[in-house]
């Protein structure tokens, strides 16, 4: 798959195809890695948003130490190509603890989590079974959004003590302000980034008063990454969406529509000039079903559409999908034939980019010289 598109510019690639803008993927990258600097932690980026190895050694060239995954199927692929510093950041299913020991066993430094009773009962008897042991870290709810154990609950302790009495190392504390894509204000921003901040340092202290090590203290969101005022107590911050950004991170504040890196390339196939319709070959199964921006301050459909240059075209929008046609509703419907002639091709910005993502098997790269390159994308569990 690789380099099968070397040399083709936008013009020759068949559509849908997902385009990668390089020039600001990377500035994505380098500004994220320059803030953690700034701020005094490491950066362990989540790269459930790509599931790219080019994209990721990118991000491991710029700085960034370990990876997060959201897949054993990640964890995998990324081990194979040589990364092993890997935290699989979601709730482990006992029925995949044979899979991550594997890993583990192969010499990948894999770290699991708990936030239950249960699942952490299950990797002690998993390990005294194959004579072996987990990193286990806790996954602490500081915002009530998803999973987690709060800070202050007397489960944190509990579990903690029954991975350490069962010679389980509790490796750290782990957190995920996802309300964060909720919201649109630089103090709202910042103030949620100090409640991940402090509740996730509050159970690490918590933990270690109790007599259990705990020596990672892992937070972390786009928006939270980027509005920290100070990291105080934190080890690491982990990220994933920013290496893309897309127009829920644009209407929550965090960036422009002009550093969105990933894009959508498609063609004009038709027109309904009395509807003020163009169509175009990108429907959900180009785009995904994702209308993220619907419930915020702007919503853009299915996607902001651009001129093959990447500028937005005013009074277009991509308002509809089925699942191969597009439907973009121009607000100056005049001579629509004339403006988007049959075969003319555009680029849709994505409402959520690991959405629309996960539609494809490949990246085309644009790189600076207006060619591109395949970058395999690989999907699954």
């Amino acid at each position: 798959m690789r380099n099968r598109s070397m040399n083709m510019n936008l013009e020759q690639l068949d559509t849908p195809a997902a385009i990668v803008d390089t020039g600001k993927m990377q500035r994505n990258i380098d500004a994220m890695q320059a803030r953690m600097n700034a701020l005094g932690v490491s950066f362990r980026p989540h790269v459930k948003t790509t599931k790219c190895v080019d994209v990721v050694r990118a991000q491991i060239a710029a700085g960034a130490q370990g990876i997060t995954v959201s897949t054993l199927k990640e964890a995998e692929e990324f081990f194979a190509a040589g990364i092993t510093d890997i935290l699989y950041a979601v709730g482990m299913a006992p029925a995949k603890l044979p899979r991550a020991m594997a890993l583990k066993q192969q010499g990948c430094d894999l770290k699991i989590i708990a936030d239950n009773a249960a699942a952490a009962s299950a990797i002690v008897d998993f390990c005294r079974a194959a004579n072996d042991t987990f990193d286990v870290w806790l996954e602490v709810d500081t915002d009530g959004h998803r999973s987690g154990l709060a800070p202050e609950d007397d489960a944190l302790l509990a579990i903690g003590r029954i991975l350490h009495e069962g010679g389980i190392e509790v490796g750290g504390v782990m957190t995920h302000a996802g309300s964060s894509y909720e919201l649109n204000d630089s103090e709202a921003l910042a103030a949620l980034a100090e409640q991940e901040r402090a509740g996730c340092v509050r159970a690490a202290e918590r933990l270690r008063a109790a007599g259990i090590a705990c020596r990672t203290v892992s937070v972390g969101s786009t928006p939270t990454a980027l509005a920290a005022k100070h990291l105080e107590g934190v080890t690491e911050v982990r990220a994933g969406v920013y290496v893309f950004f897309d127009l829920v991170m644009a209407n929550v504040g965090v960036c422009d529509s002009s550093d969105i890196a990933l894009s959508v390339l498609t063609s004009v196939i038709g027109h309904q000039p009395d509807k003020g319709w163009v169509i175009v070959d990108a429907g959900w199964m180009a785009m995904s079903r994702d209308r993220g921006t619907s419930k915020q301050t702007r919503d853009y459909g299915y996607g902001l559409a651009c001129a093959l240059d990447g500028t937005p075209l005013e009074g277009c929008e991509l308002a509809g999908a089925n699942q191969e046609h597009g439907i973009l509703a121009v607000t100056h419907a005049d001579d629509l034939a004339r403006r988007f002639p049959i075969g003319m091709k555009l680029r849709i910005l994505p409402n959520h980019a690991c959405a629309t993502g996960a539609q494809y098997p490949e990246y085309h790269a644009l790189m600076s010289d207006g060619s591109t390159e395949a970058w395999r994308r690989f999907h699954g569990w």
